[in-house]
């Protein structure tokens, strides 16, 4: 099959770019080229805002499997709609879990969730993407298929609530030096947080499944632990016995850093358990195998191996310090009563 990867070497798909190769696809990355290549991949360089861009690399070309990883509104699928309708066998868009209904009603989430999310405008991009891929699975057969992952980290990525996303060490480096590390609400909430090979797994075993066309699956693993043991196992990876955690009220969070609210509200503040019995049935074998205390040792070993790797987001430092010493006044305030 010939596949091509809009994007291929982010955290989710640099993943599912190396599983595809390794099972024997051939393998087409486009991007701006400013990354290196994985060994084994072809390349465009195109910049997928310009047209003439797109068109000249894509120009002739037909595809079995085409997978956007950069798309995020209802535009970016347009276009994509307008330069492969009949030039791709499947279609997918990465979307997000964080399209499902929030708040929950139900903890456990699966693809028939209403699609509801009023406090994130990322979701709600999300959302309107994922409407017009059906619109035009429905009128003219596009052969749209919408992919749903929720919280996915590799070996470069310390992925944990309340955290510098480009720049991830950070939540590390402030354990490492006893300083305050927030965790949202009383930990306890449960999540999911799936390892970027076993994603692979799931969106890589649906190529070349035409029973898949006009269908959503979310792919995210079945272990299930609180915010507190994700933390936990964050430290322990770091070699940090007795970490500075503080439990702040997600409210308190986001009134002092309203840009925060989509991600914690509109995401990550109440319990939610994926059900994974609909990729189960399509990828038959299906499982996820790198538990979160196994994956984030092997991040943590990345971040070690070079002192270049451990760089800290000042910006979200000087925020997390706010907010502990908001919350640390507004205690010694009651506690003076």
């Amino acid at each position: 099959m010939r596949i091509l990867f809009i994007g291929g070497t982010g955290i989710i798909s640099t993943a599912c770019t190396e599983l595809a190769i390794a099972r024997g696809y051939d393998v087409t990355v486009l991007n701006r080229g400013l990354r290196t290549l994985i060994p084994g991949a072809r390349s465009l360089v195109a910049e997928v805002h310009d047209e003439r861009s797109m068109a000249t690399a894509l120009d002739g070309k037909t595809w079995d499997v085409v997978v956007n990883f950069l798309a995020f509104g209802a535009e970016d699928v347009a276009r994509d709609i307008a330069r492969f309708k009949g030039k791709v066998g499947q279609y997918f868009f990465i979307s997000s879990a964080s399209v499902y209904q929030r708040p929950v009603r139900h903890y456990l989430v699966t693809e028939s969730t209403p699609l509801v999310n009023p406090l994130w405008d990322y979701s709600r991009a999300k959302i309107a993407a994922e409407e017009t891929v059906m619109r035009a699975h429905r009128e003219f057969g596009f052969p749209g298929i919408m992919i749903r992952p929720s919280l996915t980290y590799g070996e470069t990525q310390i992925t944990l609530a309340v955290n510098s996303w480009t720049k991830s060490y950070t939540a590390v480096d402030r354990m490492r030096q006893g300083r305050p590390v927030i965790i949202p609400g009383d930990g306890t909430s449960l999540w999911t947080i799936t390892h970027n090979t076993d994603f692979a797994k799931g969106l890589v075993g649906l190529f070349g499944n035409l029973q898949a066309l006009g269908h959503a699956f979310h792919i995210t693993s079945d272990e299930v632990m609180t915010w507190d043991q994700y933390y936990a196992a964050v430290a322990l990876a770091a070699g940090v016995a007795q970490p500075n955690f503080i439990h702040i009220a997600t409210d308190f969070i986001t009134t002092c850093a309203p840009e925060k609210l989509g991600s914690l509200l509109g995401d990550k503040v109440t319990s939610v358990v994926f059900d994974n019995s609909k990729i189960k049935r399509f990828v038959p074998g299906f499982a996820c195998t790198t538990s979160y205390a196994v994956g984030i040792a092997r991040t943590m070993a990345w971040f070690d191996a070079d002192p270049a790797r451990r760089q800290i987001d000042d910006a979200a430092n000087a925020t997390y310090d706010r907010i502990v010493r908001a919350y640390e006044v507004g205690l010694e305030a009651a506690r003076r009563g």
